[in-house]
């Protein structure tokens, strides 16, 4: 069963679809896939509107009719009939179409939680209320309810208008919040609905995407859309991964190559082994993380909070000072001026605009993120990376390829090259690390056998331990070695030579004694250097914390210019980076994409995790770069600012409608200038400022997050 949220409190969530008991809001479907197809809400609003507009209008012609000397209305339908019409077609405009916010309304009130509906409620109930008493009992009223036609005045066209109005804006609202989760609507679009399965014999079959399993055979034609998150076994193609990286350039795909579903195959045929299905693909897993990141909140959603939660009875309290000025000093009749002017009050403070401002903002920046390949898991990292002055950044999959090439091995004494390879291979095999695939791949291009090891342990930071062949074998850095209180003087000209050269250097040992050393070089992305060089235009220190030895780190940072270098770094030590930095007041943002980096991510003002790393470090970060490349921190804090930008827009327009409407709407303008702002006017601008808000936060899905 699919949940709902109210975009303005997280917080609340109910299993079938209604209005928030907080604020009243539509709830949305947590699910986007749920989201899909008509808006039962969006249909009944519009529905609502369309019928009151046919009954309003006339309503407001018959009200209006005493305007216009000698027209047709006025001529045909007189007095009392036409009082009687204006009650008899605005009674259903304000209990039908206004049904909803009289619902919402009363519930703010029994919850003590006075919100926007609160106040349309009051307003139109009053105008409504009065006109009805004004009609069947006219003769309570006191001289100074009288209107100059001799009866008390009647305001049902006041109460039509505004609930349609209301029920425009809320139309709007509901057509703009559909639009904002466009991204969401499109993501799931590009998943194609059916795959090419080559069965057993070589039999192609086309079946529906649901029924394709981890480890199938599929033929991917050209033009055709990926279906699944897989590898590459035969055929060469560019392959389109603009929906992933939200770049255009096709990447060249062969065999042994990774493919993403829903990426489009270019000109040639491909053979994929699907991995990943259904739920487990980068897709589906994008589409989760833009949904959950368009329903959290942003830190200065709190100052809307705060000033919402004072505003409404700041606001009953404006209407109530309003009626009881104009009752006491306004001109005849004091009731009808001081009844029409609170309930302007009432009407133009309405504070929707001031709760969509930080939402709708969040909600379209993260699909704008989605579709540039920079997701978003929390709001608070879009506010914050904006000020972000300091970047920590792993060197091995974030700078570089992630890839090292075995480049040398030098066998200490005693032991043979293939010896050395041999054991320190075979103990590599268990281990995931780059550098241990590195030895493995450049044992077996030598055409190595290699034996099973045993015992085998993991030291975070420092390398592995195991036997192999009955040997005690140990591979890692200079720390592992000085632990295992190994002798490896002999080996440190060699290695602090490879190292100058912005090598890696792996010992070995075997049974405590040196065996020898490996010499692997990971060569630095190509984006690395444009990247480094945008973000310290941006004035941002850039912090390089390793793993790696001092020689190996001070090459590579002097290759990039970084402002720092931080070598033999363990992951704690990476996590107390972070906190150091920040306790001299910087804020912090920490890219890496291993399990080794999962600590300080958690830790920094903003994680960043690269793509195609570990699933623990994108777990543990706040903003998932999906290509695994550094100019999409960049991107992230060009929408990060233009995200902000377009919030304080929001709240300036939310604030300003209020700051002018309420004294205009009270009568401020009347003793200078004769100006009073009707009901109907009031109504009218309390949508427009929704609109406002709703238009200027769209925007956000054109912003321009490359460099010029």
């Amino acid at each position: 069963m699919a949940a709902y949220t109210c975009p303005m409190h997280p917080d609340v969530c109910r299993q079938m679809p209604g209005a928030c008991p907080v604020c009243g809001m539509a709830l949305e479907a947590v699910d986007a896939a749920a989201a899909e197809g008509a808006n039962p809400e969006l249909f009944d609003m519009t529905r609502r509107f369309w019928v009151s507009t046919v009954l309003t209008l006339p309503v407001f012609l018959l009200a209006m009719s005493e305007m216009i000397p000698g027209g047709p209305l006025k001529e045909v339908i007189r007095g009392r009939v036409a009082v009687l019409l204006q009650f008899l077609l605005s009674t259903p405009v304000v209990f039908w179409g206004g049904w909803p916010f009289f619902q919402r309304g009363f519930t703010s009130i029994l919850r003590r939680s006075p919100n926007m509906f609160t106040l349309i409620m009051l307003g139109t109930s009053a105008a409504y209320g009065y006109s009805v008493a004004a009609v069947f009992m006219p003769s309570v009223f006191p001289a100074a309810f009288r209107a100059h036609s001799g009866g008390p005045g009647v305001y049902f066209e006041a109460a039509a208008v505004i609930t349609t109005l209301v029920l425009l804006g809320q139309v709007l609202e509901l057509r703009a919040r559909h639009r904002a989760g466009l991204a969401i609507r499109e993501l799931l679009d590009l998943a194609p609905k059916t795959a090419c399965i080559i069965r057993e014999g070589g039999v192609e079959e086309q079946i529906p995407l649901g029924q394709v399993k981890p480890g199938d055979c599929l033929r991917v034609r050209p033009g055709e859309k990926v279906p699944a998150d897989g590898v590459v076994l035969e055929g060469t193609s560019p392959v389109d991964e603009s929906m992933v990286s939200g770049e255009p350039v096709p990447v060249g795909k062969s065999p042994g190559a990774k493919v993403t579903g829903a990426t489009v195959n270019g000109t040639g045929s491909l053979v994929i082994r699907a991995e990943r299905v259904g739920g487990d693909t980068l897709l589906a897993q994008i589409v989760h993380l833009v949904s959950e990141a368009q329903k959290s909140r942003a830190p200065i959603q709190r100052l809307a909070d705060v000033v919402s939660g004072y505003f409404v009875p700041l606001v009953l309290l404006a209407a109530a000072a309003a009626f009881i000025v104009w009752l006491l000093a306004g001109p005849e009749p004091r009731m009808a001026y001081a009844l029409v002017n609170a309930v302007s009050v009432l009407i133009v403070s309405c504070p929707c605009a001031l709760g969509l401002a930080t939402p709708m903002s969040i909600m379209v920046g993260v699909g704008r993120g989605a579709q540039a390949g920079v997701l978003i898991r929390k709001a608070e990292a879009l506010e914050t990376l904006e000020r972000v002055d300091t970047l920590i950044v792993d060197k091995t999959g974030t700078l570089t390829e992630g890839k090292p090439k075995l480049t040398a091995v030098y066998p200490a004494a005693l032991f043979t090259e293939s010896e050395l390879l041999c054991l320190a291979a075979s103990l590599e095999l268990a281990s995931e690390h780059p550098l241990s695939q590195a030895v493995v791949s450049g044992a077996r291009a030598k055409g190595i056998s290699l034996s099973e090891a045993g015992n085998f342990r993991s030291l975070t930071g420092r390398g592995i331990t195991g036997t192999v062949g009955g040997r005690s074998v140990a591979v890692g850095n200079r720390r592992l070695m000085e632990e295992l209180n190994v002798e490896i003087g002999p080996l440190l000209e060699q290695a602090e030579r490879a190292a100058e050269n912005g090598q890696t250097v792996v010992f070995t040992a075997v049974d405590n004694r040196p065996a020898g050393l490996f010499a692997a070089e990971d060569t630095l992305k190509a984006s690395t250097r444009e990247a480094v060089d945008i973000l310290r235009r941006e004035r941002v220190r850039i912090i390089m914390a390793t793993g790696d030895g001092l020689k190996t780190a001070e090459a590579v940072g002097k290759q990039l210019g970084l402002d720092a270098v931080y070598a033999n770094v363990t992951p704690a030590g990476k996590r107390d980076l972070a906190k150091r930095l920040q306790s001299e007041g910087h804020l912090v943002a920490m890219a890496g994409d291993g399990i080794n980096d999962a600590p300080a991510l958690a830790q920094a003002d903003v994680g960043i995790a690269m793509g195609g790393g570990t699933d623990v470090a994108m777990q543990s970060a706040d903003i998932t770069l999906v290509k695994g490349d550094l100019r999409g921190i960049a991107r992230a804090r060009r929408l990060s600012r233009a995200t902000m930008r377009n919030i304080r827009q929001n709240l300036f327009f939310a604030f300003i409608y209020n700051l002018l409407g309420v004294p205009v709407a009270a009568g401020l303008l009347y003793p200078f200038f004769g100006i009073l702002l009707s009901p109907m006017l009031a109504g009218a601008t309390m949508s427009f400022s929704s609109v406002s808000v709703i238009g200027n936060a769209l925007r956000l899905r054109r912003v321009k997050l490359w460099p010029s």
